[in-house]
């Protein structure tokens, strides 16, 4: 993106933060980030436009910082999910954006409320695919059910232990996600032995159908090759190009109705000729991953 249009971003979110998304106009944040009118429609068709920008600018940090916990470490540990999950939580708190979100659903806007339903329904299916790897594929019908149960508990935990401790200097929202968590893990149980299921996964391909990778499977593959390219990359600055490329093709494969393959072709071309970075092996399941989708 656009370093200015990023600071366009950057002061109508403070915008928001002080005034409210209602109240703040076009012109207002014409006015505070010294642009012209015409540089706005530039860059946004209108203000729900930038809100969109916005949410889906923190989104992808978010996504990149969960992933970078990842890297070199196994999926299935509990700590490292929860890690994650404060990640969220801090990046929520730091940005303001539960109560941003709270005013746009109050005014029943249809097409921010398609964007946040969508949005909801991604982080649904993320919690859903780590509950995969923290508690196994034999459980895999049960385990949106669990998701969602575990982001209701989770969120009136947080909710009310802020309400108990109000004023501290530092709550532990690490101990409210492993309490939480740990009632879920029994949850997990009871319901495998009972074989009882409310939601099936299948679900998720209803609910989305923007996703053009549409099995499960072949999300935790594409998921699985990138974070393991990525992971020789982590600290070596100069590779920061390379983590872009990688994350504009999970981006392209797994969130565009039609991704652009001639893009996604030069970018793996450019990963391939970092012949030390890379495992080659690992590599070409990319290239096969991309191949098998053109056929779908």
């Amino acid at each position: 993106m656009h370093e200015r249009k990023k600071q366009v971003i950057k002061m109508a979110h403070q915008l928001f933060i002080d005034k409210g998304f209602h109240a703040t106009s076009i012109n207002d944040i014409i006015e505070y980030s010294g642009i012209s009118k015409g540089t706005f429609y530039n860059y946004f068709s209108s203000k729900n436009e930038l809100i969109i920008e916005l949410f889906k600018t923190n989104y992808k940090q978010l996504e990149k910082d969960r992933n970078d916990l990842l890297i070199g470490q196994d999926p299935a540990n509990f700590e490292i999910f929860i890690k994650q999950v404060e990640i969220q939580i801090y990046m929520n708190q730091k940005n303001k954006l539960i109560s941003i979100f709270e005013e746009i659903i109050v005014s029943r806007d249809e097409e921010l409320m398609r964007f946040f339903k969508r949005g909801q329904l991604r982080i649904l299916k993320w919690y859903y695919n780590r509950f995969i790897d923290l508690f196994g594929e034999d459980k895999k019908p049960y385990l949106l059910d669990c998701a969602i149960m575990f982001i209701g508990i989770l969120h009136n935990n947080l909710k009310y232990y802020a309400m108990a401790y109000e004023g501290r200097d530092e709550l532990r929202i690490q101990d409210v996600i492993r309490y939480s968590l740990n009632r879920i893990i029994r949850v997990v149980d009871e319901v495998e032995k009972a074989k009882e299921g409310l939601f099936s996964p299948e679900l998720l391909d209803q609910w989305l159908p923007e996703s053009n990778i549409n099995s499960m499977d072949d999300q935790q593959i594409l998921y699985r090759t990138i974070l393991s390219l990525k992971k020789p990359l982590v600290h070596r600055k100069e590779a920061a190009n390379y983590i872009e490329l990688l994350d504009f093709i999970y981006d392209e494969l797994l969130n565009k109705e039609e991704p652009r393959q001639f893009l996604i072709s030069l970018a793996i071309r450019s990963l391939k000729e970092s012949k030390e970075l890379f495992d080659q092996a690992q590599l070409e399941k990319l290239e096969k991953i991309v191949v098998n989708f053109n056929k779908k």
